[in-house]
C-alpha cells in the first residue's frame, strides 16, 4: 500500500523549475511569451464571445475546442468507452482554476462555483450560477433541483475542493456530491506543460489566466474512469472513499486524509511565517494531531515528535503503535511517564502476562531472545486493551450507523 505524503508534499508551491538550464531557456523565451501573452487576450476575447453567442451544442464545443488550441489549450481524452450518458454526476481530481472549462469542451457538464459570488465573473468564467452562497445543505438542495430537470447537463464535481500538484496524492474526497446521487461518473485529469508548473497551489486565476496564454502550450489530458454505483446500505463517506481510490489507482498516487480546510490552513501559515533559512516546523493537519493523542494516550512515555514522525509515514494509528512497541523507531522516553510502560500497575490481564514471562535472564541465547519476544508480546496486548478500552466503543458505534 502507497504511504500518504505529508500536506506539503501534495500542494504545488513552486512555478519555476529549479535547473539553471530552464531558467535560462525561459529568460531567453520571454520577450516571444510576452507577444504571445499580447496576442491571445485578443483571441481569447474572440473565444468568449463566441462562447457567448453560440447555444451549447456538439457545434460549439468543437469551434471553441479549435480557437483554444490557439491560445495554447489542447485537450486529449481517452476511455471514452467507459462514459456513461446516463450518468448525472461526473467527479474528477482537481488541477487548475480551468479544469471545469477545460472539460466543457469534450462533454456538456456544468460546475457549481464554491466560492465565487453570483455575478458576471462568476457566469464569465463558466461557473454554474445558484443564487447566493449559503450552507453546504442549501447548496445540496439547490443541485439536487437542478438533476431533478432532465433538460439540464451533468454535474462536474471536483469531491477535492481545492487544487493540487496531482503528482503525489489527492486530497480527502468531501462526501457531499455524493449524497446527490447513486452513480457517479469519475474522470482524471492530467495537466502537462513546458518551462513552468501548470498551477501552483496558492495562485490566483488571473495570475494562472497569464501564464497560460504566455507559454507555449499546455496538454490537459483527459481519462473516463469506469462509473461506480453505490453498494447496498453504503453510506455517503464510504462512497466517496471508494471513488478516490479508484482516481488514485488510475493516476498512480497516493489517498490522503487531508482536507480542503487542512490546505487553507497550510498556505496561511505559511504566507504568515517570516521567511528564513532555519528550517520550519513541520506542518501538522488536524486529523493528524488527533491520530497523534490517541496514540500518545496509549503509549503517554512516547514523545510527541516521534509520534508525528511516524504517523507521516504510516498514517495509521495501529501500524505506528505497532512500530513503537516493537522497537521500529527510536526514541528518548519521556520523563514522568513510567506509568504508561508498567502494565502489571494497570491492568491485570497484563500483570498475569507479565509473571508469566518474567522468569529471569535465561542461560541460552534462545531462552534469552524467546522471553524478549513475550515480553514485547505482552506489552503489545497491553496497549492494545488500553486502545480499545479507550476508543473500542466509539469504534463499535461508528460501524453500528454505518450499518
Amino acid at each position: 500500500m502507497m504511504e500518504p505524503p505529508g500536506l506539503s508534499a501534495v500542494l504545488e508551491l513552486q512555478r519555476f523549475p529549479m535547473d539553471h538550464v530552464s531558467l535560462v531557456l525561459l529568460l531567453l523565451y520571454s520577450p516571444i511569451g510576452l507577444c504571445l501573452f499580447i496576442l491571445r487576450l485578443f483571441i481569447g476575447a474572440h473565444v468568449f464571445l463566441v462562447s457567448c453567442g453560440l447555444p451549447d451544442c456538439m457545434v460549439k464545443r468543437s469551434v471553441i475546442r479549435v480557437m483554444s488550441s490557439v491560445l495554447g489549450v489542447f485537450v486529449t481524452q481517452t476511455g471514452q468507452q467507459y462514459r456513461d450518458q446516463t450518468s448525472k454526476i461526473c467527479i474528477c481530481n482537481h488541477r487548475t482554476h480551468f479544469d471545469h472549462s477545460v472539460i466543457s469542451l469534450i462533454t456538456p457538464c456544468s460546475t457549481p462555483s464554491l466560492s465565487c459570488a453570483p455575478g458576471f465573473l462568476c457566469w464569465a468564467r463558466g461557473f454554474l450560477e445558484l443564487g447566493s452562497p449559503g450552507s453546504r445543505t442549501q447548496l445540496q438542495e439547490s443541485l439536487k433541483h437542478y438533476l431533478s430537470q432532465p433538460s439540464n447537463a451533468p454535474l462536474l464535481l471536483f469531491p477535492e475542493e481545492e487544487t493540487t500538484s496531482g503528482r503525489t496524492a489527492l486530497l480527502n474526497f468531501s462526501s457531499w456530491p455524493f449524497s446527490l446521487s447513486d452513480t457517479v461518473q469519475p474522470l482524471t485529469l492530467r495537466v502537462q506543460r513546458p518551462l513552468i508548473s501548470p498551477a501552483v497551489s496558492d495562485g490566483h486565476w488571473v495570475t494562472e489566466l497569464f501564464w497560460t496564454f504566455f507559454i507555449p502550450f499546455t496538454v490537459y489530458q483527459v481519462r473516463w474512469l469506469p462509473p461506480v454505483s453505490r453498494l447496498p446500505r453504503e453510506s455517503d463517506e464510504d462512497l466517496a472513499s471508494r471513488a478516490q481510490q479508484l482516481v488514485a489507482r488510475s493516476l498512480g498516487i497516493a489517498c490522503t486524509n487531508h482536507t480542503a480546510a487542512d490546505r487553507a490552513e497550510y498556505l496561511k501559515r505559511r504566507s504568515t511565517e517570516p521567511a528564513t533559512t532555519a528550517p520550519q516546523a513541520p506542518y501538522i493537519s488536524p486529523s493528524e494531531r488527533h491520530m497523534a493523542e490517541r496514540v500518545k494516550e496509549v503509549l503517554p512515555h512516547v514523545p510527541l515528535s516521534v509520534i508525528y514522525r511516524d504517523l507521516a509515514s504510516t498514517g495509521c494509528v495501529d501500524a505506528t503503535i505497532t512500530n513503537l512497541l516493537e522497537g521500529r523507531v527510536p526514541f528518548i522516553r519521556e520523563e514522568g511517564t513510567s506509568r504508561g510502560m508498567n502494565p502489571s500497575s494497570e491492568h491485570p490481564e497484563a500483570t498475569q502476562t507479565s509473571r508469566t514471562v518474567r522468569r529471569g535472564f535465561g542461560r541460552r541465547p534462545e531462552d534469552r531472545h524467546l522471553s524478549l519476544q513475550e515480553r514485547k508480546t505482552a506489552l503489545y496486548e497491553y496497549a492494545r486493551s488500553r486502545y480499545l478500552e479507550k476508543f473500542g466503543s466509539r469504534t463499535q458505534e461508528n460501524s453500528g450507523v454505518k450499518g
